[in-house]
Formats: C-alpha cells, sequence, structure tokens
C-alpha cells in the first residue's frame, strides 16, 4: 500500500539512474572533436612550410618579399586552428559557423599551395602579371592608407547613388502599380530606356553634368532605379483586390490602402528590385571611376595597371569583391528586419 512519502520521495532505482541520466545529456551535448579542424590546419601548417622551406625562384634581380611573413601567418592560422580543433568547448557560440566553415579553410589552404608553388617557387606563370600571395601581403602593407582612401571614397559614392536610386525608384513603381494614368505616361519610358546598359550613357551624361563626381551618382541611381521601379510596380500591382475590399469596408481613405496595404505587400518585391540593382550599381561604380572619377578603387585599378602593379590591382579586385559582398549581406540583414512580420508567409 503507497504512502504520501512514496510519491513525495524518489525511487531508490531512479535516484541511481539520475547521475547516469545526467551524464549522457552531457556527452550528448559536449562538442565533437572537429575532425575538419585538423585537416585544415594540416593544410595550412603544410602551406606555412612550403612557403619558408623551398626556395623563391629568383625575379630578376630581386626576391619576392614578405615571404616568411606569410609563412608565419599560416603557421599561425594552423595553430589557431589546431586549438580550436582538440578544444572544441573554446569556440563558444561561434562553433557551429566555424565548423560549418572548415571545408572551406581546408581549401583555402590548399589554393594557396597551388598559388604559391605555380608562382614563387617555379614561376610557371609568369611575373608580373600573376605574383604569389605574399606579394598581396606587401600591398596591404605598404599601400594600405592609399586601398583605404579608396574604398572610402567608392562606399560614399556607392551610399548616394544607391540612396537616390532607390528612393526614385520606389516612388515610379508606387505611382505606376497604383495610378493608371502614371502607368500610361512612365510604363513606356521604363520600357524603352531600362534595358539599355548605364554606361553607355556616360559619354552624354558628362555633357549634362557639370562633373565625374555628379555624374557617377547619377549613373548608379539610374541603375539602381530601373529594377527597382519594375519590381515594386509588379509588387503593387500583384496585391490582391480583397486586401483592399476588406480595408475599404473599415473605412480606410485612398493613402492608408497604399502606405498599409499596397506598400507593405510589396516589400519582398521592392528587396529583390534592390538586390538587382545592386549589381548594375557595382558594375556602374567601377566604370565610371575607371573611366572619369578621380578616386575610389576603379581609379586605384587603372592607376595600378598604368604601372604595371598587377599585385596592386589584385589586392583591390579582392578589397572590391569583399566590400561588395559585404554591403550585399547588410541589405540581406535589413531585409530579414523589415520582413520579420512576414516569416512564415514569405519564403525565399
Amino acid at each position: 500500500m503507497s504512502t504520501v512519502a512514496d510519491h513525495i520521495l524518489p525511487a531508490p532505482a531512479a535516484v541511481a539512474a539520475a547521475p547516469a541520466v545526467t551524464a549522457a545529456r552531457r556527452t550528448a551535448t559536449a562538442p565533437a572533436f572537429w575532425w575538419t579542424g585538423l585537416a585544415a590546419a594540416v593544410a595550412w601548417a603544410a602551406l606555412g612550410l612550403v612557403t619558408s622551406l623551398w626556395p623563391n625562384k629568383p625575379v630578376g634581380f630581386s626576391d619576392w618579399a614578405f615571404t616568411e611573413e606569410f609563412a608565419l601567418g599560416s603557421g599561425a592560422v594552423a595553430l589557431v586552428l589546431a586549438v580550436l580543433a582538440f578544444v572544441p568547448g573554446a569556440l563558444g557560440r561561434a562553433a557551429p559557423r566555424v565548423r560549418k566553415a572548415g571545408p572551406w579553410l581546408v581549401a583555402l589552404a590548399l589554393g594557396f599551395a597551388v598559388w604559391e608553388v605555380f608562382t614563387a617557387k617555379l614561376g610557371t606563370l609568369p611575373p608580373p602579371f600573376f605574383a604569389p600571395p605574399q606579394s598581396l601581403v606587401e600591398v596591404y602593407a605598404t599601400d594600405w592608407a592609399r586601398l583605404l582612401e579608396s574604398a572610402g571614397a567608392s562606399l560614399r559614392l556607392l551610399a548616394l547613388g544607391i540612396a537616390i536610386g532607390a528612393a526614385a525608384g520606389f516612388v515610379t513603381g508606387v505611382l505606376i502599380g497604383w495610378s493608371r494614368q502614371a502607368s500610361y505616361w512612365i510604363h513606356p519610358v521604363l520600357r524603352i530606356l531600362g534595358p539599355v546598359p548605364t554606361t553607355a550613357l556616360l559619354p552624354v551624361s558628362f555633357y549634362f553634368f557639370p562633373s565625374s563626381w555628379s555624374t557617377a551618382i547619377f549613373l548608379i541611381a539610374l541603375g539602381t532605379a530601373f529594377p527597382v521601379a519594375i519590381l515594386t510596380w509588379s509588387g503593387v500591382a500583384g496585391v490582391h483586390k480583397n486586401y483592399y475590399d476588406v480595408a475599404r469596408t473599415m473605412g480606410a481613405s485612398p493613402w492608408f490602402l497604399v502606405l498599409r496595404v499596397a506598400i507593405p505587400a510589396a516589400l519582398p518585391q521592392v528587396f529583390v528590385g534592390l538586390f538587382m540593382g545592386l549589381g548594375a550599381a557595382f558594375s556602374t561604380l567601377v566604370v565610371a571611376e575607371m573611366l572619369g572619377v578621380k578616386a575610389g578603387l576603379g581609379w586605384y585599378l587603372t592607376w595600378a595597371q598604368g604601372w604595371a602593379a598587377y599585385p596592386n590591382m589584385y589586392a583591390a579586385l579582392i578589397v572590391m569583391a569583399l566590400l561588395f559582398s559585404g554591403v550585399i549581406t547588410l541589405l540581406f540583414v535589413l531585409r530579414d528586419r523589415v520582413l520579420s512580420w512576414q516569416k512564415g508567409v514569405v519564403k525565399w
């Protein structure tokens, strides 16, 4: 016959099994050994050894600078990866992201090794068109100020052009999607001028604008505005009429229908237009800086090519790729925040 104590106090078997269950849970939640990280550490260590122990093939009367520094950097990366592999808990909350990047860390080390062997060690790829990885280290160490100034100039130009183009394209798209009269007059213009590359308008734009800076801003804004306008128009025009009917029955005004019904429903399409416009803005930015603007990464590329400084050119291309990728990542973050209320409804 059971008593109250039997229901309150745990049974002896349950008490004995509790530590085993707790230990099992800890084992299940404890991070496993990071084998991919160990492979990445070995790959980076091999890269450092190849770079340091294999003599460089002389180029002219000089050798490649920063070879030892590049080897030491590779060894440092290998040491960090080895520590993270043997101490998985050191990763903390960043463990999933770092572990996910493990195969890329291995591939990156192998790619650098192939690059190093065929340029600095064997000279198969002819200089100065092809330079080893340590030449990029030399550029970043000696010419970082000019690269930073050029990246800042490109960011300012890009931010102004995209902001103006996105605002103009958004307003134009809403007008076309909402007003039949505006669609009658504006839609044919978009159909004719939209497919024309913005860089083709560069000579004409130099005539109408007082400086190459303002010309570049106009062309970047134009390249951004067209896809934003088209996708915004498509989003506003595609809103189901039942949404408008429900809002009207509740006494909604035309402004309410536009601001609180049409625009929120069209926001996913607006962001698609922004992503498309960024590609046109990047290409227009580089062409404008190469042909007219006296600052920026495009100008830096032209300057490096003119002096046959191909390592500087490759270094600028890497900075450009990271910069543009960062802008797209920021737009993804902005999209997720703005459209958080549509999570589960809109699939990307």
